[in-house]
């Protein structure tokens, strides 16, 4: 009984409950005898059983069929969606940086439009992530998909998605962004004809809001923001083809019908979409350029406190009134490393080349900053209050290494050439003058 209309509950990380039918869900219990209306009871966690409750995830789904109901798996070729750890990549500690990739013109879905970038980590040890952009012009129809190497953090750039989960339905455009967990079952649906965007696939520990210490109670993105679908089924039947990603390769099985036929459910363990535009920025009032960890929109921590396995952070509009400041971000080097993409709009820290879906690379310790125009020009500027008004640039920051995939290193929309963004810096050294 698909619905033409979509709705969400509010919060994030919060218990939902959702039922597409009135009294769906079972009262008193999550696995009765016999479920109401003939449903199938099925829990899908996304933690260790043991977990604490405050990391523990799970969700009952109450459904037509259980998903137990399928052929058996059978490999699919190999396409380039690349995962850790790769035997046959080596890091390098070279700038990269990538024009938006083309969209393609034979038929492509999100799955087959998937191209990795880089990797790091180990996704067989929960560690790490892959870092990919997708690019499509086909709905999926009579297929389906789910990840069981991590979840999946969306971020579309050109075209919006529809993202029909078991769970629910979550629409999704440029300047939003949306999670699916590890091992929920989905279909893309384009919703113009053709997309193109960022995927962030986590293999560790599901992202999480970060802290906000000094901060205090509010500020950066608020719980009441993230968004997760309602129940909303379809019973119908088919030759179907449920895609799977399992260690690395992507496997192949067949249902009669569609997996989308869970009536309701109950639980924190769901996709969840969250718009940018809703983040409150905080920013500097006085002096100097704050650390970008400010922007943290997510984060997947890590077992060391304070270093995360991945965050997402954005740059988006704001003001600047730092005083007596370059106000672009500074010439720096980090032990963390920098996957940067732009949604639409410009990056203050370069002049030209870094265009709305393209994306670049700093590794751990190679140094990078503003180009050679943006240092002269932030230099000699009037520092009177300005609002960066177009511009929506993101970063997924690792503590691991990315080690760029072949095809990223050899693909014909790289730039070769984009470290002589900073061949220009001259010397301005004078022993003579303060």
């Amino acid at each position: 009984m698909p619905s033409d209309k979509l709705d969400y509950l509010s919060g994030f990380g919060n218990h939902h409950a959702s039922e597409a039918l009135p009294g769906a869900l079972p009262e008193g219990q999550n696995a009765p005898q016999r479920c109401p209306y003939g449903l199938y009871a099925e829990q899908l966690t996304g933690s260790a059983f043991t977990a604490p409750r405050s990391h523990n995830r799970r969700s009952w789904l109450y459904r037509i069929r259980p998903s137990v109901a399928q052929s058996a798996y059978r490999p699919l070729p190999a396409g380039d969606w690349v995962t850790a750890p790769p035997a046959e990549l080596a890091a390098d500690p070279n700038q990269m940086r990538w024009d938006p990739r083309p969209l393609p013109e034979a038929p492509t879905d999100f799955v087959d439009g998937m191209l990795s970038v880089a990797v790091n980590g180990d996704a067989t040890a929960q560690s790490g992530c892959g870092v990919h952009v997708y690019a499509c012009n086909r709905d999926m129809t009579e297929r389906f998909f789910y990840d069981a190497d991590g979840e999946l953090l969306i971020v579309p750039q050109q075209g919006a998605l529809t993202l029909r989960t078991e769970l629910g339905r979550l629409h999704v455009a440029p300047g939003e962004i949306a999670v699916v967990p590890r091992g929920i079952k989905f279909q893309v649906r384009l919703e113009d004809a053709a997309a193109r965007g960022y995927v962030c696939e986590n293999y560790a520990s599901p992202f999480e809001l970060p802290g906000l210490g000094p901060i205090g109670a509010n500020g950066l993105a608020n719980p009441r923001d993230f968004l997760a679908p309602v129940a909303d089924y379809e019973d119908v039947g088919g030759d179907i083809e449920l895609v799977a990603k399992f260690s690395g390769r992507l496997w192949a099985t067949r249902l009669d019908h569609s997996p989308l036929d869970v009536v309701a459910w109950h639980g924190n363990y769901a996709p969840y979409k969250y718009d940018l535009a809703r983040f409150n920025t905080i920013n500097s009032v006085s002096f100097d350029h704050p650390d970008p960890s400010i922007f943290t929109v997510l984060t997947s921590p890590s077992d060391t406190p304070g270093t995360a396995n991945i965050d997402f952070v954005i740059f988006p509009p704001r003001w600047m009134v730092a005083e007596h400041t370059f106000r672009p971000p500074y010439f720096h080097r980090n032990l963390m490393s920098e996957f940067m993409g732009l949604i639409h709009g410009e990056y203050d820290a370069k002049a030209e080349g870094f265009l709305p879906g393209g994306a670049s690379l700093h590794n751990c310790m190679s140094p990078h900053g503003p180009d050679a125009e943006t240092f002269e020009k932030a230099t000699h500027a009037e520092l009177e209050p300005a609002y960066l008004g177009d511009t929506l640039a993101f970063m997924f920051e690792s503590r691991y290494v990315f080690q760029p995939t072949p095809a990223a290193l050899n693909a014909d929309f790289r730039q070769r050439d984009y470290v002589d963004v900073w061949a220009g810096l001259r010397s301005h050294f004078s022993p003579d003058q303060r």
